[in-house]
């Protein structure tokens, strides 16, 4: 099952950095990683602790690198870069004090090009991941913000959603960007995004600034995006259901048939995200953070050793560029079902 899986990133070999080098999940995932010749592993963190704490758990991390901050003979080289990178925002003196931890150290290591990707987040928060990530990875061209988008799934039934996890209160040209990125991600895990920018009204049947700004945001995606399938605004019933779609907008090619969801806030977001995974029966796959100029990803504290393993897999993928993406798709999409089948099979162990 995994044959083509390791085809794949063999022919564009990435490596990934681990923040958190010491915690078991980390290098139960490491060891199966490189054992199976899947990605490059960096840990971090003092080299006695994290052998000694892959020993006491019988994980093999031979073929792993592990760095240090604190000893890092290039350190010099990597605070002359933050400053430049910070501009005037941060001395010499803080970006030293910030490189001591591991998110930013491996932040840096991603940017200068010693790692293609990152994963962390197991014992810390999402800001501390996303912070440094936006302060020195920064966004792509074109991009202004960070989002991010689960994947949810059910069976052969995949959707995605956004953003549920990073923007608070996304304004009009948010909305323009996390639908586009959505869609893109969506693409990634071989989904046919058709978006459905949600309300609690549909095209004018309620009224209110929330109303107005996914009405305004969705015109703007059609300018921007013109060949995206997006409807909006429009409530969720409409988005889904074809009875309902056919009251509410006839003749629609999203109505009914979405399957990219794009959320007015974070609140409508998170929980709904949640009430699929819980009431739904879907499996999340994410958060999957769009928009950044190098591939950052955020675990969930509760994860599982399989769930780092499966969030590794995707983040490597991600750091494919997107013409070779399109030139091996086939294998792509193999590569995140087995992603997808992982994260199914660690959930039905957890329960």
């Amino acid at each position: 099952m995994l044959t083509k899986m390791i085809e794949t990133l063999k022919k564009n070999p990435r490596t990934i950095v681990f923040t958190e080098g010491t915690d078991n999940r980390i290098l139960d995932a490491a060891d199966k990683l490189t054992a199976e010749g899947i990605l490059g592993v960096i840990l971090l963190g003092k080299e006695e602790e994290v052998k000694a704490a892959a020993k006491a758990g019988n994980y093999n991390i031979e073929k792993c690198s592990i760095i240090d901050p604190e000893g890092y003979p290039e350190m010099d080289a990597m605070v002359a870069e933050m400053v430049k990178l910070r501009k005037g925002k941060m001395t010499e003196e803080q970006c030293q004090k910030a490189l001591s931890q591991s998110n930013y150290f491996g932040t840096m290591l991603v940017k200068m090009g010693k790692a293609d990707c990152l994963l962390g987040g197991a014992t810390y928060s999402t800001a501390d991941t996303v912070r440094p990530a936006l302060q020195l990875i920064k966004t792509k061209p074109g991009n202004k913000i960070v989002s991010s988008c689960f994947i949810l799934v059910r069976g052969d039934e995949k959707i995605a959603m956004g953003d549920c996890a990073i923007n608070i209160d996304p304004s009009e040209d948010d909305l323009v960007e996390i639908a586009i990125e959505s869609a893109k991600t969506a693409k990634v895990f071989g989904i046919d995004p058709k978006v459905a920018m949600l309300s609690y009204s549909t095209l004018g049947s309620g009224k209110g600034p929330s109303v107005t700004k996914v009405a305004n945001a969705t015109k703007k995606i059609k300018e921007a995006a013109p060949d995206l399938a997006v409807e909006g605004e429009i409530q969720f019933d409409a988005s889904v259901s074809p009875d309902v779609a056919g009251i509410k907008c006839p003749g629609s090619p999203v109505a009914g048939q979405a399957n990219t969801f794009i959320f007015p806030d974070i609140n409508a977001g998170n929980i709904g995200y949640k009430i699929a995974s819980r009431l739904g029966g879907y499996t999340a796959v994410g958060p999957v953070l769009q928009g950044l100029n190098a591939p950052i990803n955020d675990l969930s504290r509760g994860c599982t050793a399989e769930e780092v393993y499966s969030m590794s897999i995707v983040t490597a993928a991600l750091s494919v560029p997107e013409e070779e993406q399109q030139v091996d798709m086939v294998e792509l999409e193999t590569i995140v079902r087995t992603v997808v089948e992982t994260f199914i099979a660690a959930k039905k162990l957890k329960k």
